[in-house]
């Protein structure tokens, strides 16, 4: 395992990329049935007719994916990455067979006002199809400690 990340080794301009993930026709409606069951989620036939004039994945799926990148992927944090929220949280559509990929800025680190081994990271998170088109958008805050005595 890579060696882990405290709030010190990052740095604002910091910038990480993961690598490429295929996204199938059968897994966003297997999302959509489990938690979002919209008909241009779960129908590709409809989905064709509708505003997105196609099969597109949830939105919350498309989070979850991007999440199962940047822990796989992004920079192994110590303690784990504990999410404080996010803001800014947009998205595009996601098709079947994109290929997605996350590409996470580092904005700003900030230690504990309290004194507290821990500090916050914000990260812009952009997830990105194959023509480099974003699927979403997201600032997140996370939690890491600093690095210990």
């Amino acid at each position: 395992m890579p060696d882990l990340r405290y709030l010190e080794d990052f740095h604002a301009g910091e910038v990480f990329n993961t690598r490429h993930r295929e996204v199938s026709g059968d897994e966003i409606v297997a999302f959509a049935q489990a938690f979002d069951p919209q008909p241009f989620h779960t129908d590709p036939v409809t989905a064709a007719g509708s505003v997105f004039r196609g099969h597109v994945a949830s939105g919350w799926h498309t989070a979850a994916l991007t999440m199962r990148l940047w822990v796989d992927h992004g920079p192994p944090v110590a303690g784990g990455i504990v999410g404080l929220g996010a803001d800014e949280v947009r998205w595009g559509p996601l098709r079947p067979g994109d290929r997605i990929r996350v590409v996470g800025e580092v904005l700003e680190t900030s230690a504990s006002r309290s004194g507290a081994s821990r500090g916050v990271v914000r990260i812009r998170l952009r997830t990105l199809n194959q023509d480099d088109a974003e699927v979403q958008h997201m600032i997140a805050s996370i939690l890491v400690p600093t690095r210990p005595p």
